[in-house]
């Protein structure tokens, strides 16, 4: 393997790292926020749904940028606008200060997952073996470590300027230093440089080949969100936990999806990826089944603990299989399919506190649990057919992968 595509997979996986620091930094401090800036509980709903709808139009806007300039620059440019929006947002003290942060925060992030996941589709062809969880277990490493700050500021009662400053003077010129390795481009199965077709990837009939990874991801969120925006209120109100430990399961979830993504990239070697999303879609189901009967706080940790062994495989996947689906488009592919991260993001969380609100907790958990098991349903979906690579059959192969960013 070319020490181009040493450095270009490095490099990524830096960038996944930082994106997950600021992202955690940002959605657990959110009361913090809330206070400085004097948002009513009316209001917060709106300010927390415009980051996701923000991220979807950022993903649109960069399927179309793409075309014209490769997801090297877009990710170049949009990770220092994510991380100097999350200092705007502890910079300012008027509300309209905070909503051009968080707007401007939302449409890079939109910008940087769906450039972020371009490049690591396109790496993972190059290798000719399954990469792409470890890129997301950098992310969930990133998710670790800003939520453990962002404890720390909140334990010290540190202003979030204060907070967030350190952090970013360091991710930001790591990330600028680090982007002159990212790597453009990779060969698809056929030789051709991905992307040189044109209209592959564009249509009505591609929407519908891609559809069912659209609806898989759509689940996987839901479930995401789920977790991230109930566990607590689940653990201390249905399973009579401490206010304490109502905030671990949360904690082991972002562990376990670390764990999980750190060894399925040899899962999807060694079985497949039909067979680890099969496997991470019925653990994901089985712990939001245990979570939903438990009967108390430490046996509702346990199915948290499952849901995110299970459910860390699946987006990875998703984002591969897109990448396989359409060698020829795979940048139009990811953009399209990354909408429906913010689209699962979205639905989960209400729908969630509205079956809760109308029905009980206990049996909203029952919701995730059956859309993630939907998940079986198109599991076929992932099949690396006919490249083959990913699975027991692969070949490490060093394709031509164009020109890296850094003029290699």
């Amino acid at each position: 393997m070319t020490d181009v595509l040493r450095r270009g997979r490095a490099s990524l996986a830096f960038s996944f790292f930082a994106q997950g620091a600021a992202f955690a930094l940002l959605v657990t401090r959110i009361p913090a926020i809330q206070d400085r800036y004097g948002i009513s509980d009316a209001l917060l709903p709106a300010f927390l749904a415009a980051v996701p709808i923000l991220a979807g139009v950022g993903s649109v806007a960069t399927e179309h940028l793409v075309k014209r300039i490769p997801p090297s620059s877009v990710l170049r440019w949009s990770q220092p606008v994510v991380l100097l929006a999350l200092l705007g947002v502890g910079a300012g003290d008027q509300l309209v200060e905070v909503a051009v942060a968080l707007g401007a925060f939302g449409l890079a992030v939109g910008a940087l997952d769906a450039s972020m996941n371009m490049l690591g589709v396109s790496l993972q062809r190059s290798y000719g073996r399954s990469i792409m969880l470890g890129f997301h277990a950098a992310y969930s490493l990133g998710g670790i470590v800003g939520a453990s700050l962002a404890w720390a500021g909140a334990h010290w009662h540190l202003p979030l300027f204060v907070s967030y400053l350190p952090v970013v003077l360091v991710l930001l010129p790591l990330a600028l230093v680090a982007s002159r390795w990212y790597v453009d481009g990779g060969a698809a199965p056929d030789g051709k440089d991905a992307a040189a077709e044109d209209g592959a990837g564009a249509g009505p009939l591609v929407f519908k080949l891609l559809l069912p990874l659209c609806l898989v991801m759509t689940f996987a969120y839901i479930g995401d969100s789920t977790v991230s925006n109930w566990s607590a209120k689940y653990l201390k109100d249905v399973l009579g936990s401490s206010e304490q430990l109502s905030t671990v399961p949360y904690n082991v979830y972002m562990v376990m999806t670390l764990v999980g993504r750190a060894v399925g990239d040899f899962g999807v070697r060694r079985f497949g990826a039909v067979a680890v999303v099969r496997l991470g879609a019925v653990v994901a189901a089985l712990g939001f089944g245990v979570v939903a009967v438990a009967p108390g706080a430490w046996v509702g940790m346990l199915g948290f603990t499952l849901v995110g062994l299970g459910l860390c495989v699946i987006v990875p996947q998703t984002f591969a299989a897109a990448g396989r689906l359409f060698p020829g488009a795979s940048d139009t592919a990811i953009a399209r399919l990354n909408i429906f991260n913010y689209v699962g993001f979205l639905i989960g969380s209400p729908l969630v506190g509205a079956l809760g609100d109308a029905w009980s907790y206990r049996g909203a958990m029952v919701v995730p649990m059956v859309l993630v098991l939907a998940t079986l349903g198109y599991a076929r979906s992932f099949d690396p057919q006919p490249d083959r690579y990913g699975d027991v059959h692969e070949r490490p192969r060093t394709a031509d992968v164009g020109r890296g960013s850094n003029g290699v």
